[in-house]
């Protein structure tokens, strides 16, 4: 059974934990600016939502990367990224329509969730369960496509 990290923006707090946690893990370091998830917050509308690869059936970032670093392993159907292919167009960053793909200026280098291998680390250490590891079933992507249209309602009221 293939696995996906299920997002419940309604139990997050904005604590930023899954940013430490990422860029300890991918940078050896707290520096939440090399986190491949980020904490968006909408004060006046007083909620916090974690944002990371979305995995996108149709995912422009794959669609754009012309040197294929960008791509779907057929395997678990996860979007990752080799970055032994990368050229550093930056092509993804602009395709993605979450901005989940990004730039770190530091490292000179493409971005993207890989879910820590199997094993994310925001979701281990997300106090709140905000961030969970599930196994990819009908219900999951349910509540997925039903957090996305929340999103997208949050956006068209700014």
């Amino acid at each position: 059974m293939s696995m996906m990290l299920m997002i419940h923006p309604d139990k997050c707090t904005g604590c930023r934990n899954c940013e430490l946690a990422c860029s300890m893990e991918h940078e050896g370091n707290f520096r939440p600016k090399a986190s491949r998830v980020h904490v968006y917050t909408w004060e006046r509308e007083g909620f916090s939502v974690p944002m990371m690869c979305q995995q996108c059936k149709d995912a422009a970032c794959v669609t754009v990367c012309m040197p294929k670093a960008m791509h779907r392993n057929p395997e678990n159907g996860q979007v990752e990224l080799d970055a032994d292919k990368c050229i550093g167009c930056k092509m993804c960053v602009q395709a993605c329509p979450f901005g989940c793909a990004s730039w770190d200026f530091l490292g000179s280098q493409i971005l993207k969730c890989d879910t820590c291998d199997g094993a994310p680390s925001c979701a281990a250490i997300c106090p709140t369960h905000a961030l969970e590891w599930v196994e990819d079933t009908v219900s999951a992507q349910a509540r997925k496509r039903s957090f996305a249209a929340k999103l997208k309602n949050a956006f068209a009221e700014v």
